[in-house]
Order: C-alpha cells, then structure tokens, then sequence
C-alpha cells in the first residue's frame, strides 16, 4: 500500500472499475454505510481497452468515483480489494487541491460522524 498523497485530513478522490451494476452498487453501500465514503459516483457502463497478461482485453465496466479522506485511504483500500472480483483491481487516490469548503466539511463529517 502506498501512502495517500494529500494531507492525512484531506480530501482525496479514489477511483476504480468493476464489471456491473451490481457488483459497484453492492461496494458503494458498503463503503457509504461503513464511513469510508461520503459519497459515491457510479457512472454508466464504459469500454476499457487493456493489456493483461500479455494480451489486449476489451471489456464493459464501471467507473467508480469515490469520496473521501486520505486517512481512511488504507482502510478503503483494502474494503475494494475484499468486495471486487478482480484479481488485480484499479484502485487509483487522487489527492484534492481544492473544493467548496462547505462541500469538504460535509465530506469530512460524513466520514468521521460515529454511526446513528
């Protein structure tokens, strides 16, 4: 794992693909409903053209666009690599520059707030 970019309060951007609907819905929940997102962008079904083990692949998948904080990058991360069927998952942080400051207090309290 390597260490998150941004600042360990700050806001960072995790993306990832996942085959169907299903499958991003299922992990979406779990991350949302654990606190390890804010907020999670499904967006419809893409092309993505890849090499893998030697060979070009062309498969449908989903982009998922994760919010959250660099702290809980570890924990996130191993939450993908537990729920996604791929043997080597996209698991991409971006760290965030900027933001609507009201926007990225209610990403910090929606990841931090305890449970109920």
């Amino acid at each position: 794992m390597t260490e998150p970019l941004a600042a360990p309060g700050g806001a960072i951007v995790v993306l990832t693909t996942i085959p169907t609907e299903d499958e991003a819905r299922r992990l979406a929940r779990h991350l949302v409903e654990s606190r390890l997102a804010a907020c999670v962008q499904i967006l419809p079904p893409q092309t993505s053209i890849y090499r893998w083990q030697g060979t070009v692949e062309e498969s449908t998948e989903r982009l998922m666009i994760i919010k959250t904080t660099a702290s809980l990058y570890p924990p996130l991360e191993r939450a993908i690599r537990d729920l996604h069927p791929y043997e080597v998952p996209e698991i991409l942080a971006l760290p965030v520059l900027a933001g609507a400051p009201d926007y990225l207090d209610w990403l910090r309290g929606e990841v931090e707030a305890p449970p109920g």
